[in-house]
């Protein structure tokens, strides 16, 4: 079980809650009630106390409500002589009292309109050195809550002794957070929750960009380390005065968190045991040796590993990956079981078929990819490969050699299989690495990267490829790009938009997977078929299917393109129209040719020419993978030369773009960048390249490494070769993949021809 899941277990035997709401969260910046948000905390208690919580409030903002209302008072009956004299800040102690009852009257009406009852109990501090008031507030409380109702507590400021209510921090209760402590160890609550206006817990003010939440707080750590900002803006303490009485309460046996007010839904959450907010526990320094390493230290860690790793022999390389996959084929049941956990609950909660077909790890799917990670250990060693040697002058060699990036961040989401490919390309690169995957795949991305580490031998340590397990790692994540030197980003358009915008970082990788397949009217029907259906059906999920089907106009009223629409509708695919085809088809009109389906269905569409089919596909494309099916050899080349897309096909399914099918052994995705890698990503993909000098004089060898690159294959000096990108052109004579079950992959290198 993980730091979350432990440290949050507490919760599912959780019945008795105090709840304290601050004065910033019950009051606007204006100091008038913030009506929204008190109507959906009132909404929230009524739904535990449906569920059978016991829910005590301990509410804030009486005396910023009375002084609020007091000043109107008093600015309505002053003259304007009276205005222009020196203003007398009011009394706290009549602000409270006039306050409290204006607060009372809110929440009755808020919970009457909730069918809750709700009651009024204000004590002040000496009330407590008194045992027979403890023992019958003890008693009310109880009788209170066996009918349902939730007591509503307040310091009695206006009869207090204390000399101002924000003057005063003497006695056994100094403010409604001390209160709120005292009252959960009387009252013997299971948890103490703690409403502020900021999410929890920061390493400094939270204001501060380099701030970082405390998810769990642990005294002997972070005590030292916080520093604190300005208190509230209306209350008496802030942050100050939330910690010092959690930290009591927590250190006397009550759990407490501290989360934001202003986020709906947030004390739902809390009692979910999803993790916002910061936890006070008093065993929290039992969890501290799991805790989650610091977002920079995990990159940093990764780093020092894959140059351990890079120092090793490449029979030693090989040796580690052919490791992995031997653990993979020994631990074949317990992932399926931890998969198959993940499938069930993804179908629980609802998700798309899309994703839980991505999700699932089909029968056989664990052997192919140990396959495909021996074929890659037994590929030749990308590092420390001599691309280029060159004399500069006699004695004066200068060779350029490949080398590995560094340190590689990849968020993906939905596939596990994408943790196995990814890892295995990046110890044969020698990179470091950092994963974060999906919540969806939790369990099955856990089990992968456990059994992945537990393979690499302890000379090289399993910080080499770090597991990131909460999203609010990634934000702090891209902001080290001095740490880290590539990001890759699997998986929706949204995901890859965001991860551009949070990053200085080099980011690599394709938003859509927008593929067209082309039928031009010199194309041999029957295999046309058998692609497009196979560019579709094969495997709908993924990136490379097809999602919209260009037809040259000519083939309209034709008897085989009628036989393809069939085909089509008798797999289960559902069609889509452009607006020629939905109205010649009597199909229903797609919203955009610019949608990826992702599923059983695509778009159709005439078009009148390779020409028209080329201008619609840069338009409407996402440079992804687009094939042309085609006998007519200047309609090929047309197609072939101008298209400008990662990878583009002639009479073949574009569902072959894909590492393993290319001879890469593995992908770590498909790239439509056009600096670096493009099209599938394999080994060479995670490397760059350094220069070595070697001048020689007589029998003194001097070696000077300069290994100066910019992330990508752009390595110093810049030359005209690396100013072009690459793409890869497939031709075929009507191959589809079809599960694979009828191709004979042979990876066998052929001769250039001039």
């Amino acid at each position: 079980m993980d730091e979350v899941d432990r440290s949050r277990a507490f919760l599912k035997d959780v019945k008795r809650i105090v709840l304290k709401v601050g004065t910033a969260v019950v009051t606007r910046n204006d100091g008038r009630i913030a009506l929204g948000r008190l109507g959906a905390l009132c909404e929230q208690l009524k739904e535990l106390n449906s569920q059978g919580y016991e829910v005590i409030l301990v509410s804030s903002g009486a005396v910023g409500l009375g002084r609020q209302r007091l000043r109107y008072r008093k600015l309505v009956n002053s003259s304007f002589a009276d205005l222009q004299k020196p203003q007398v800040e009011l009394d706290g102690k009549a602000c409270a009292a006039v306050g409290q009852n204006c607060l009372m009257a809110l929440y009755d009406t808020l919970f009457s309109q909730l069918d809750v009852s709700s009651a009024q109990l204000l004590v002040t501090d000496s009330d407590f050195r008194d045992r027979d008031f403890r023992k019958q507030l003890s008693d009310t409380v109880k009788s209170l809550l066996s009918l349902k109702v939730i007591p509503i507590f307040n310091e009695n400021d206006a009869v207090s002794t204390r000399r101002a209510p924000y003057e005063d921090s003497s006695g056994i209760f100094w403010d409604n957070d001390s209160l709120a402590a005292l009252l959960a160890l009387e009252l013997k609550a299971d948890l103490l929750v703690l409403l502020s206006d900021v999410d929890g817990l920061y390493s400094g003010p939270p204001s501060d960009p380099r701030s970082k939440i405390i998810h769990t707080y642990i005294k002997e750590k972070h005590q030292s380390e916080i520093t604190f900002g300005d208190k509230s803006r209306v209350g008496r303490g802030g942050m100050t005065a939330k910690v010092k009485a959690a930290v009591n309460a927590a250190y006397a046996g009550i759990p407490v968190v501290i989360t934001s007010g202003y986020a709906p839904g947030n004390l739902s959450k809390v009692l979910e045991g999803q993790r916002v907010g910061t936890l006070f526990h008093q065993d929290a320094h039992f969890w501290s040796p799991v805790k989650e390493v610091d977002a920079r230290g995990m990159a940093v860690a990764a780093r020092e590993s894959s140059r351990r790793l890079q120092a090793m022999t490449s029979e030693e390389r090989k040796r580690v990956l052919l490791d992995v996959a031997d653990a993979l084929e020994a631990n074949v049941r317990l992932i399926n079981v931890e998969n198959e956990a993940d499938v069930s609950a993804a179908q629980e909660v609802g998700y798309e078929k899309s994703l839980i077909s991505r999700l699932a790890l089909k029968p056989g799917k664990i052997k192919s990819l140990a396959n495909s990670i021996r074929v890659l250990a037994n590929m030749e060693d990308p590092i420390g490969r001599v691309l280029k040697r060159t004399q500069l002058a006699e004695g004066l060699v200068l060779e350029k050699t490949s080398s590995p990036l560094g340190v590689l961040l990849i968020v993906f989401e939905s596939r596990p299989e994408a943790l196995v490919q990814i890892a295995s390309l990046a110890i044969r690169s020698g990179n470091g690495l950092l994963l974060k995957g999906g919540k969806e795949a939790k369990r099955s991305n856990a089990i992968l990267h456990k059994i992945i580490t537990g393979a690499i031998p302890d000379s090289v340590g399993g910080k080499l490829i770090g597991l990131v397990t909460s999203r609010e790692e990634i934000p702090d994540l891209l902001k080290h790009d001095d740490v880290i030197d590539l990001v890759i980003p699997r998986g929706s358009n949204k995901l890859v938009s965001q991860v551009k915008n949070l990053t200085k970082i080099p980011v690599l990788g394709h938003a859509d997977g927008i593929c067209h397949v082309y039928i031009d009217k010199s194309a041999n029907m029957d295999m046309a078929k058998r692609i497009a259906v196979d560019a579709k059906v094969d495997y709908p999920a993924a990136c490379n299917a097809m999602e919209t089907l260009l037809v040259h106009k000519d083939l309209k009223d034709t008897t085989e393109f009628n036989d393809l629409v069939v085909d089509l509708r008798a797999e289960g695919v559902t069609l889509y129209g452009g607006p020629r085809a939905s109205s010649l088809l009597n199909i229903p009109q797609a919203h955009s040719f610019h949608h990826e389906y992702s599923s059983m269905s695509c778009t159709v569409e005439f078009v009148d020419d390779v020409h028209a089919a080329i201008d619609h596909i840069h338009e409407h494309g996402s440079a992804h993978t687009d094939c042309v099916i085609a006998e007519d050899l200047e309609v090929v080349d047309a197609f072939l030369g101008q298209v400008d897309s990662a990878a583009v096909f002639h009479n073949a399914s574009p569902r072959f773009c894909d590492g393993a099918r290319f001879g890469l052994g593995a992908e770590v995705g498909i790239s439509t960048s056009r600096i670096h890698a493009r099209g599938p990503v394999g080994v060479e993909g995670l490397l760059t390249t350094r220069w070595y000098e070697t001048s020689i004089f007589v029998s003194l060898v001097e070696i000077e490494k300069t290994s100066i690159h910019l992330h990508f294959t752009l390595s110093f000096p810049i030359v005209i070769s690396q100013l072009y990108w690459t793409c890869r052109i497939l031709r075929g004579n009507g191959q589809v993949v079809d599960g694979d079950k009828g191709v004979i992959y042979t990876h066998k290198d052929l001769p250039i021809e001039p």
